[in-house]
């Protein structure tokens, strides 16, 4: 594991989310081998492991303010999130699937938004947010959001979850590096998040 120093887990148990940001690119490989261990060969097929640890930041950054790390590894508590959001993939991918070849019922039948999160929504709204309002109220809150954030944020994010580029090409586009460019979807969803306040509706599962 990547040498960390000290003082950043300091900062990270004084609910430090600059601190947190770091640390979870200082320690990328090792998080990425943990979902490449953890994910099933069929998960596999359906998620990118990048998406996972993207998914499982956000909630440890939701997280972060209330949670007491005092006596705690930051490593396995990120795993602790990344394991949460690798079953709820499970259950929407794996489970979907199991649900339907019983049910016989076609997966298109509901609406991604209205039991995922912050991310399904985010996709749902920038592919045609001039029908977001009259598709789903979260969608138009979300836009409106969106609209909040730098020229930059939203291009990255539209690249990243509407275009489905991983982070290298994003570099490319936007003519910054691969690290800059994680850090500012992490960051740039975090902002969202803040942004949407307390609304439970787009709080991922804990």
């Amino acid at each position: 594991m990547s040498e960390v120093d000290p003082q950043l887990l300091d900062r990270i148990r004084r609910h430090d989310l600059d601190a947190l940001i770091e640390y979870l690119e200082l320690l990328r490989p090792q998080l990425l081998g943990f979902i490449n261990k953890s994910l099933s060969d069929a998960l596999k097929r359906k998620v990118e492991p990048e998406d996972i640890l993207q998914e499982a930041s956000l909630s440890a950054m939701q997280a972060l303010p209330q949670f007491d790390l005092t006596d705690r590894d930051p490593f396995g508590w990120v795993c602790q999130q990344i394991e949460r959001r690798i079953i709820d993939a499970h259950r929407k991918y794996i489970g979907a699937q199991k649900r339907a070849a019983t049910n016989e019922v076609g997966l298109s039948t509901g609406s991604d938004a209205d039991s995922g999160g912050l991310i399904e929504v985010l996709v749902a709204s920038m592919t045609s947010p001039s029908q977001a309002f009259s598709r789903n109220q979260k969608e138009f809150k979300l836009l409106q959001a969106l609209e909040q954030l730098p020229p930059d944020s939203r291009e990255a994010l539209r690249l990243r979850y509407v275009e489905g580029l991983p982070s290298k090409d994003i570099a490319e586009r936007l003519g910054r590096t691969d690290g800059a460019v994680r850090v500012l979807l992490t960051r740039s969803l975090a902002k969202l998040q803040a942004l949407l306040g307390d609304q439970s509706e787009f709080q991922t599962s804990k």
